[in-house]
């Protein structure tokens, strides 16, 4: 939610900082006194145009920064998929922290931070938590905190993109549009197959010949994995069969004559000295030390006659000259291997099997392309059954969808008024299947008895746009439950007044106890149910600052201050009718 915002500044607001509700905060004040100037400190935040002429007149640069306090949950997330998917099913807070860590900023203390800086050149500056970025990065992360239903923010859901994204939330689809979406990227990489092989040309031709003529000729050679390395080990002894010879020779006298002169008369090699030593401790009548020396050096014997007995492995067998030469022939061919598709003959081996798989795709024979098709249908078989069973859940969810917020729709003043969800399959002889399924979604509203049916943005006013999207988001509540986002709604009041302002208040209260609500209002009515009120107020300037024009406040107003100001808005005035009245009506305002 958020937290905290403050300016600096901007417009006719030299200095101010609001920290809304978690629940309901009412911006109010009199007509022209500035309060539009919060939606801008926010559209500014949020990415939108830098304009130098909103920084206040004598100043060199404008500021806002807004302060999002997170929840537990969005911050230990570990949401990895695409952050431009709206469908993932995660939170907004969870995509808006990932994308801040894909920017390169985390969260401190459970909180983002996003400003940004228009100086009165034009130049502009947007940062987050600490961090200079482009201004598109906090207008992403912004967007998935902060939803702004006002006249121009409302053409969003104009879009056919958003307004399925509204219905799939609704629906609660995300099992059966996953389903789909692997069914279309497996048909999408078959399409992109198929379109490959139908369009190769020459140079596709060459590729394959000079990939079946390499595979032949690594196949020919035949490398065995590490095959050169043991050639070379091999190459090496022979190359020092003398040195090997005399010195295993050397070695073998030394330790048991035995092995290298079987006439040996001497016999005083270290197998036969050891030996005698054991003899001889063990003539010793006396036990303790004598034998437990007796026993190591038995123990060292054994180890000794293992080494002659590996040492005499090795007697003669160092190979011929001829043996050389058929090595080096050997290397030779698997080096040539190595250098062209190596550095290591697995890497030749790994090359090859590739090559193997792309010279398929290569490969455009007729019977080749034809056993492609045939999976391709199949393919799209299981991708139009499953846009089938989307659709089915998207349909049910539409009627709800519409039938409920005609409902909210004549308890917010508009009755008459009325929204169609329309879900319509595109003809399946155009091939219908897109990245979302097979739907056309179209949201038509009708603002009043009698008027036509249009698609929504292009029938309503500011106003009643505002109502509409509230209707939207109640039914939104009441069905998903909270949303950890920050809504704000302007001009949601217009030509609402009487019982029906209650019930416009009522509702903005009631969405309010499952997100953080924000209204630019100037009913007292609406402003009653909020948790909190802030007043924006237009000042005379000082008259040593007469050049700085008019200058506006915003402070929160509690107790009676807040008496005072609800009074002012029901009839103008504060005298003791009317602050009855407010009285009356902030005890009513209570869910």
């Amino acid at each position: 939610m958020l937290e905290e915002l403050d300016i600096r500044n901007l417009g006719p607001i030299r200095e101010a900082a609001i920290a809304p509700a978690a629940g309901m905060t009412a911006i109010t004040g009199e007509t022209g006194a500035g309060k539009s100037m919060l939606l801008s400190a926010i559209r500014l935040v949020s990415g939108g145009a830098a304009e130098s002429s909103r920084v206040s007149a004598g100043a060199d640069e404008a500021w806002a920064q807004a302060i999002f306090a997170l929840s537990d949950d969005a911050v230990a997330s570990e949401y990895s998929g695409d952050t431009n998917d709206a469908d993932s099913g995660f939170t907004g807070a969870a995509v808006a922290v990932a994308k801040a860590h894909d920017a390169g900023v985390d969260p401190e203390d459970g909180e983002l931070f996003l400003s940004r800086t228009v100086r009165a050149s034009g130049r502009s500056r947007a940062v987050l938590g600490g961090k200079s970025v482009p201004r598109s990065v906090l207008g992403a992360i912004a967007g998935e905190l902060v939803i702004i239903h006002g006249q121009t923010d409302q053409l969003k859901i104009a879009a056919a993109a958003r307004q399925r994204e509204f219905l799939d939330r609704m629906a609660g689809d995300e099992a059966e549009l996953a389903a789909y979406r692997k069914a279309w990227d497996a048909l999408a990489a078959m399409d992109e197959r198929l379109e490959r092989l139908r369009s190769q040309e020459s140079s596709a031709r060459q590729q394959a010949d000079y990939l079946r003529e390499s595979i032949d000729r690594i196949n020919r050679t035949d490398p065995q994995p590490g095959e050169d390395e043991e050639l070379k080990a091999c190459r090496e002894r022979i190359e020092n069969a003398a040195d090997i010879a005399q010195g295993v020779g050397s070695a073998l006298g030394a330790l048991d004559a035995s092995q290298v002169d079987v006439d040996a008369a001497d016999g005083a090699s270290a197998v036969e000295l050891i030996n005698h030593a054991v003899t001889s401790l063990r003539a010793i009548r006396v036990g303790g030390t004598f034998a437990e020396q007796a026993d190591r050096l038995e123990s060292i014997n054994a180890d000794l006659g293992d080494v002659v007995f590996a040492l005499s492995q090795e007697l003669g067998d160092e190979g011929s000259v001829e043996d050389l030469d058929q090595i080096n022939g050997r290397i030779h061919e698997l080096g040539d291997l190595t250098r062209r598709w190596g550095p290591t003959l697995a890497d030749v081996l790994a090359w090859r099997d590739k090559a193997a798989f792309d010279l398929e795709d290569l490969d455009a024979s007729p019977e080749k392309v034809a056993e492609l098709e045939s999976e391709r249908q199949t393919l799209y078989d299981a991708a139009l059954a499953a846009a089938d069973v989307l659709s089915a859940a998207r349909v049910a969810a539409a009627a709800d969808l519409g039938a409920r917020v005609t409902e909210e729709l004549g308890s917010l003043a508009m009755l008459g008024a009325s929204l169609e969800v329309r879900v319509t399959p595109r003809d399946k002889a155009d091939d219908p299947l897109g990245p979302y399924g097979r739907d056309d979604i179209a949201f038509l509203f009708t603002p009043f008895e009698g008027s036509p049916q249009l698609p929504m943005g292009k029938s309503a006013s500011g106003g009643e746009l505002s109502r509409l999207m509230l209707a939207l988001e109640l039914v939104a509540a009441d069905t998903r439950g909270g949303a950890d986002q920050t809504f704000i709604f302007d001009e949601v009041d217009a030509g609402v007044g009487g019982k029906a302002a209650v019930e416009l208040g009522k509702r903005l209260a009631r969405l309010a106890r499952s997100a953080q609500v924000i209204v630019v209002t100037h009913l007292a009515q609406v402003a009653s149910w909020a948790d909190a009120q802030f007043v924006v107020t237009k000042e005379p300037p000082d008259a040593d600052d007469d050049d700085l024009g008019v200058v506006t406040t915003i402070a929160e107003v509690n107790g009676e201050t807040r008496v005072h100001e609800i009074a002012r808005m029901l009839s103008g005035s504060e005298s003791e009718a009317s602050l009855d009245h407010a009285r009356e009506l902030l005890k009513e305002s209570v869910l």
